[in-house]
Formats: structure tokens, sequence, C-alpha cells
């Protein structure tokens, strides 16, 4: 007990440092309160982006209508369709629409005027929810101080209208209105949206990851849970053989190479050399590129062919070889290269005989089909350094680090990318790595911890290396919470003409939490409520044109994988989910696809999106409700513990 109070003290001490007088800590204690009594901020989540820079961006910058809602909020039946519809333009791309109005608009100064007012009427509304303090850090700072006086009450001028106007009027007079105009913009973009949350897969199918990832590096307030695309790349920025080999073939299969070479630098010309050499005479005809636009030419498919084919064969090798390193991976299915019968030119799975599609397999010795030719371990090695060595791609994976993880509990809400393992009785799947199993929360924690030392970790290489093979298999087990499909059928998609073996089977998981005591189940065991608590989910897009439900569990759970990917539209119907969790409840965002920014610029098209309530609160959740709220409660009690102390004087203040 002693032990403790002189812990209690010297945190009091330390505590006393910055809250020296009663009155400091008073009024700490008074602005704390206050913001306890505001509205909960917006969340806005976003799942698997797949590289869709464009697309994100509009999102991003629209709030999945937050800001037509503000809009409409604000001016309701007062402005037209056509003048709020421009008025959200300007909002989301204010310097390109602006260059469009500044050539057709006779009286600038007048549109300016009126523009520049309606702005600051938005910019009052979306600031309305939170303290003085915290809009002003997000003011920018060359119109900080003007912007303050513009979107705050002075209950000291007689006359507001006039003082107001003066200030606009001079904006105006000294030419400043364009880029005022951009700074209200700006702002506003960022007061509706108090939190991101991306719950996985930003890399891969589309070409924009690095200008994704560019963005969220710099924006106010986000978080991430890993999608297996996203680990991938993680672990192929450690400089793990296997991953890379993924990294490089998704990248091929989808004609996305510039992202590596243009975007990360990385040289990939001695694969180019080694893949003309070694397939100079195969036509690589099962390794077509997947390419959005046929603006490529003939010999540069053909080169890309090649190198798909190269890199795929160097990608079966390396994995059979962690395969081997790591029985307690229990993969030993996905060792195909040795079932091969390379003078028939079959596969023997499940011990049945299939004829391969094509059988010209150079770099592989049937004696010892999982090792590298020397060519290619050169090829593995300059790829290797040069991954390691891409000072882009590590600030990119070091934040996803630091802001992710692969799972997250965020204001009674549960994020997760992919799945929660189960048996067919719903109960959590244990999964062995040496002599220890784990499941549910605990499986979650063990597989993040050792991706971590795989990345980080630099005193024991052996541990290093586990966490490397864990990155890998977090990519492509059945038994990985992010992965959950039986099998990651690469090489039958390639090579055997068999729609059954191709198929890859998702963990029951995906049929099971259609209960909502399995949903139930789940928030239990990452300690949260079921009574308040959802699961926001990502990863299996939801097939809406066949009348599947992104909701399930009864409300519980959400998937909000709708197809924001072009690469999935068509299995999905729908162009993405968006969910927007504000103080009012939960609002479900059907998203319609996306035309171009240039579109939305030109014709004022915002992505049409519908809306559905999953939840709605009884009564408007409060910052008290949250977890900050929380945390501000602790600080409050901590600051009434000082004033306690300074009152009975086992502090003195520090005038």
């Amino acid at each position: 007990m002693e032990k403790n109070n002189a812990l209690e003290f010297k945190y009091l001490r330390l505590l006393a440092d910055k809250y020296p007088t009663i009155a400091a800590a008073s009024t700490e204690i008074i602005n704390l309160s206050s913001i306890l009594n505001l509205p909960k901020g917006t969340e806005h989540v976003l799942s698997d982006i797949h590289g869709e820079s464009e697309k994100f961006f509009h999102v991003l910058k629209n709030g999945s209508g937050a800001v037509r809602k503000k809009i409409n909020d604000e001016f309701g039946n007062t402005l037209s369709i056509r003048d709020k519809k421009q008025l959200a333009t300007l909002i989301y791309y204010p310097e390109q629409k602006m260059d469009l109005i500044e050539k057709e608009e006779p009286d600038l100064d007048d549109w300016y005027k009126i523009t520049l007012n309606r702005l600051i009427m938005v910019c009052k509304r979306a600031a309305s929810k939170y303290t003085r303090s915290k809009v002003r850090k997000a003011l920018p700072s060359d119109f900080a101080y003007v912007i303050e006086e513009l979107i705050n009450e002075k209950v000291e001028v007689l006359d507001k209208e006039a003082y107001y106007n003066e200030i606009i009027a001079t904006i105006i007079r000294i030419g400043r209105a364009r880029e005022f105009i951009v700074a209200l913009s700006n702002l506003i973009q960022r007061l509706v949206i108090d939190h991101l949350h991306i719950v996985g897969d930003i890399y891969d199918r589309g070409s924009g990851a690095t200008a994704i990832l560019d963005r969220l590096m710099g924006y106010h307030s986000v978080d991430i849970q890993w999608g297996n695309h996203d680990i991938v790349w993680m672990g192929a920025a450690s400089g793990h053989p296997a991953c890379i080999a993924n990294v490089v073939r998704n990248c091929a299969r989808y004609g996305n190479l510039d992202t590596l070479e243009e975007d990360y630098g990385i040289n990939l010309v001695p694969l180019a050399n080694f893949a003309m050499n070694t397939y100079a005479n195969d036509d690589c005809r099962l390794f077509d590129v997947k390419r959005r636009s046929d603006d490529v030419s003939s010999m540069d498919d053909e080169i890309e062919r090649r190198m798909h084919k190269a890199i795929t064969m160097i990608q079966f090798k390396l994995e059979g070889q962690v395969i081997l390193r790591r029985p307690e991976f229990h993969m030993e299915s996905r060792l195909l290269l040795d079932k091969i019968n390379y003078d028939k030119g079959t596969i023997s799975i499940d011990g049945q005989e299939y004829p391969l599609k094509e059988s010209n397999f150079p770099t592989i010795d049937p004696a010892r089909p999982y090792e590298l030719s020397d060519e290619e371990k050169e090829v593995v090695d300059r790829l290797v350094s040069a991954f390691i060595n891409c000072e882009k791609l590590q600030k990119h994976v070091q934040f996803l680090f630091k802001s992710g993880s692969l799972y997250l509990c965020y204001n009674q809400n549960l994020f997760y990318h992919g799945c929660v393992p189960l048996n067919e009785d719903g109960s959590f799947r244990e999964v062995s790595f040496g002599s220890e199993a784990y499941s549910g929360k605990a499986l979650y924690d063990y597989l993040e911890s050792n991706a971590r030392k795989g990345y980080y970790l630099t005193s024991d290489p052996r541990e290093k290396l586990y966490g490397q093979d864990i990155m890998w298999f977090i990519w492509s087990s059945e038994n990985s919470p992010v992965f959950g499909k039986e099998k990651m059928a690469t090489f039958e998609r390639y090579y055997v003409n068999d729609s059954h073996l191709q198929e890859e089977h998702k963990d029951r998981y995906y049929r099971l939490i259609e209960k909502e005591e399995i949903c139930d189940k789940i928030i239990r065991e990452f300690g949260l409520d079921p009574a308040t608590a959802h699961i926001i989910n990502g990863h299996i897009p939801v097939k809406s044109r066949l009348g599947e439900s992104p909701i399930k569990g009864n409300g519980k759970l959400l998937i909000i994988d709708g197809g924001f990917s072009k690469a999935y539209e068509k299995t999905t119907g729908i162009a993405g989910y968006t969910l927007v969790y504000n103080s009012y409840g939960l609002r479900l965002v059907t998203h319609k696809p996306f035309e171009s920014t240039e579109r939305a610029i030109a014709d004022e098209t915002d992505i049409h999106s519908d809306t559905t309530i999953v939840k709605e609160f009884k009564q408007r959740l409060l910052v008290a409700d949250t977890d900050a709220g929380k945390a501000i409660k602790d600080t409050i009690g901590d600051l009434e513990q000082l004033l306690d102390a300074y009152r009975q004087g086992i502090l003195r203040e520090i005038r």
C-alpha cells in the first residue's frame, strides 16, 4: 500500500509540472469536461481499396456524402440543386473547379463574395461539433486568424454582418479570394471526417497504391487493419524472398510493373533479361497480363508475359522452401512441383492425375524441384537488395506498422480485414505452431507480434526469419485469419484446366456469421460488449448483384468490401461500400461506379451513393461515450486528485 501511495505521489508531482497551480488544474478540468459534452466525431471506414487512387481520393474528399449532407443541412431549399452541386464540387476540387469558373464567370468579384459566404456557413456547421482549440489546430497557417474570426460569433460586435462583409471584401480586394476558397474547402474536407479507418488491402490490382499511402501518411487521424495484400508487401519490404516473388508476380499479372519500377524505383531489368533468355522460345500464353488498357506494344507485352512466367516459377520454388522449412505451418498440400510428371506433362493432386495446360519448365530440376537455378538465385538476390534498399517503400511499410495492426477495438467496434477461423460448430479453430496452439484473439496477437519481429528484429536472425515466414503464412495459409480460404490456388489457376481445383473455398466463418450468436461470441472474444459493439469486416467482396447483403448476424457484422476495386465490380455489381459512424448512428453507403475526376469537376457529377441506416441512436452520442471520452474522464480524475493535493497542502503550487 505504501508503495502504491509513493507511486501516486510521484505521478502527482509529474502532473504538477504541467499544471503548477490550482487555477491551471481547475481550468483544464473545466475544458475537458466541456469536451465530454460535444458530439462524437465522425468516423469514416473504407476497405479493399486495391490501388484505386482516383476513386479513393474522391470518396475521401466527399466523406461518402458527408459534405453534401452539410450543404443540405445548412441551405435546405434556399439553394438550387445546381448551386449545391457546384458548391460541393468546389469543396472537393477547389483549384481545378475555379480554373473553369474563372474563365466563364462574367462578374468574378460577385461570385467570390457569394461563394465565400456560402463556404463560411458550411465551415461553421462542420466546425460546430469541435472545440475551438481543435478547430484552431486544423486551420491552415496562412489564414488561421481570419478563418477563426469568420466562423466564430463575436458577441461584442454590434453590426456583425457589416463586420464580416468587410473582412470578405478585403480578401477579394487584395487578390486572395482564390487562395482563401482553397483553404476553406480543404478545411471543410478535414472537419467532416474526424477519424479514418482503412480495413485492409491498399495494395495490388490498381496502380495507385503509392499515391494512396502518400496521402494517408499526411492524413490527420487514421488507422489501418492490415489486409493480406498489405502484409505480403510488408514481408517483401523486410526482404523475404517468397513475399517479394508474390508481389512482383501480382504486379506482372495485373499490368502494374510501373508501381515497382516507376513509383518505387525497383530495377526489374535483371528479371527481364533472365526471362527473355530463359523463355526465348516460349510464347508464355498462360501468362497473359490482365490490363485495363490495351495501350502497350506487342514487344512490351511479350517481355511482360515472359517476366510473368519467370517470377511465377521462382515464386513456386521459394514458397516450397518455406513450407519445407516450416512443417508447423501444415501447408504440405501446397507442395506441387514434386507432384509433376515432367515426362508426361501431368500432375497428381489428391491422388488424381490431371494434364497440365503446358509443360515447359526449363528451370526445374525434377530431382530438386524447389531449388533455384544459379540464374534465378542471382535474380532473387538482386530483387531482395532492391526491396530492402528502397527508401520510399520502407517509409510506406514503416507507416503501415506504426499506424496499423491485424485488428482494432475502437469506440466499441471491432475492425479486422479477414475472419476469425472457426470450426463447424462455431468454436474458435486452434492453430498450432510447434507445441503451442492459438485461436481467436490469441491467434491474431501471436501472428502480429511475429510479423513485427520479422520486420524490426535485428538481434536474432533465426527469429527474424521466422517472423518473415509468418508474414508469408498470413498472406496465404488457410489458417490465417487474414486470408480465410482453404488454399491459394495459384498453381491450379495457371496450369490445371479444372474449375473444382481452381476454387478457393472460404472459411466456414463466412457462412456462420449469418448467426447473431456467432457474431456475439467473436465480439466477446475481443473484450467488447455485444449489446453495443459491431464487427467491421473487409476482404471478401459481397455479391450485391446476386442479392447478398453486407449486413450479417442481425446487424452485428458489416462486410464493407463491395468492389471498391474495379477488378471486383463485375463480381459485386456495385463499386464499393463505405461506413460512416457519427453521433447519430451507423450508415452504410453503397457506391455506384466513379467515372473520372475530370467528369466530376467539369460536369459536377458526384459518385451516386445509396445510404442504409444500420443503427440509429436514440440519443446523440457524445465524446463522453467514446474511448477518447474514457481517457478524458481518467485525466479529469487525476486532475481532481492534484487539486485535492494542492488544497490539503500535500503539494505546493509553483508560482
